[in-house]
């Protein structure tokens, strides 16, 4: 089971990862919004903002997010750190149910880019 700590680096990498981005991964990744990513088995979620191509967290509690992000990812500490590793694929992990993806109708059109 990876650690808080391993989870918060692997959120780190994928903003460099974002930062870094070409086209449209670049141009989803400008989005401004909220974010909180919940660690379901460590039951701890990580919030802070998408901006400017970066995501700049902000704050960790414990438990589920306490406030409604305008975009909310939800998955175990493994899986996040296997999606940025890129031994996980982000659409067939959202299609299977292990990765949680909410956001407005708006949003997830602009996010699919990510995909």
């Amino acid at each position: 089971m990876a650690t808080m700590e391993e989870c918060r680096s692997a959120l780190d990498t994928l903003s460099g990862n974002l930062a870094s981005a070409d086209g449209d991964v670049r141009g989803a990744a400008s989005l401004d919004r909220s974010l909180s990513c919940h660690i379901r088995d460590l039951d701890v979620t990580f919030t802070g903002r998408l901006a400017n191509g970066w995501i700049r967290v902000l704050d960790t509690a414990d438990g589920p997010p306490r406030e409604k992000a305008e975009i909310r990812l939800a998955m175990t500490g493994d899986d996040l750190v296997a999606l940025v590793d890129g031994e996980l694929n982000f659409a067939k992990a959202w299609g299977s149910g292990r990765v949680r993806l909410e956001a407005g109708f708006r949003d997830l059109l602009k996010l699919k880019s990510l995909l």
